[in-house]
């Protein structure tokens, strides 16, 4: 990178005093699901209640994981060199830009979060390794996160992009116009670039606890929660060709093991889809 961008990735550092550990976010609660230790009471407090209404949030949370590894090695290996993650979420080895590098080493990853916390990590898990940078913006302003110094150093919009929009957009509702959002995103990307994006979903198992957790994200959280249906997310993939499988659950997107018998495939919360524009 460039001094510029260096100097763009630093300035993201924050004192204790400027972040605020005493209103649950879901990155951080996503971190304890995962069984990550990058968390504060709140978060956990908050989980907890989530998990109690949703004790297999847990289990999408490690699908999530694993779907995005499949789907980075996915578009990489389809020659795409550039990654745009939005909704990085805590630092959780192996990350984007690992993953990518085991299959082409010059791959360029611009990491987006809206959580200082994530920032205090990037440059020691994310940036460290050279052509990667952290962005620290909301998905709510699309336009400022593709125009960023950082995105616009490491990211060439003649050259297919691949935009990585995993477990965010469930934390977008359609008042705050989460369709638009993705528009704008995706409207520069050019021919070739893939969209990957996974999404929370209630459409496989009638729990009664969807309802407590978005009321637990709604009411606390810095970010409301909107579960959709597999038609509503499909919606998001306007102007994309779907790769085979399509939009499927998590675990059956292209699985490198054991596929979950139709009995444990209820556990798993969660739509995932990778498309060509």
């Amino acid at each position: 990178m460039t001094n510029e961008t260096e100097k763009s990735v630093s300035e993201t550092g924050f004192s204790p005093e400027q972040i605020d550990t005493t209103r649950p976010h879901p990155a951080r609660m996503y971190d304890y699901y995962l069984g990550g230790k990058d968390n504060y009471e709140a978060d956990r407090d908050a989980a907890d209640r989530i998990l109690s209404a949703l004790p297999d949030v847990g289990v999408t949370a490690r699908s999530n994981r694993d779907f995005m590894h499949r789907a980075v090695r996915t578009v990489v290996g389809n020659g795409v060199r550039q990654i745009i993650d939005i909704g990085t979420g805590i630092p959780t080895s192996p990350n984007t830009h690992e993953v990518a590098r085991r299959v082409a080493p010059d791959v360029r990853v611009a990491y987006v979060d809206n959580d200082p916390i994530v920032s205090t990590y990037a440059g020691a898990k994310l940036t460290n390794s050279g052509n990667a940078g952290f962005v620290l913006a909301d998905i709510r302003d699309p336009k400022g996160i593709l125009d960023h110094p950082v995105t616009r150093e490491l990211i060439d919009f003649d050259q297919p992009v691949a935009l990585m929009l995993l477990a965010v957009l469930h934390f977008v509702t359609d008042e705050e116009d989460a369709a638009g959002i993705v528009r704008t995103l995706t409207e520069r990307l050019p021919a070739g670039s893939y969209l990957v994006l996974s999404h929370g979903t209630a459409d496989f198992n009638d729990n009664q606890g969807f309802g407590q957790a978005a009321k637990v994200y709604n009411e606390e959280s810095t970010a409301s929660a909107q579960w959709r249906t597999g038609k509503e997310i499909s919606a998001f993939f306007e102007g994309f060709e779907l790769l085979e499988p399509g939009l499927v659950q998590l675990p059956l997107w292209r699985p490198d093991g054991p596929v979950p018998t139709a009995g444990e495939l209820t556990r798993h919360m969660g739509y995932g889809g990778v498309a060509v524009k």
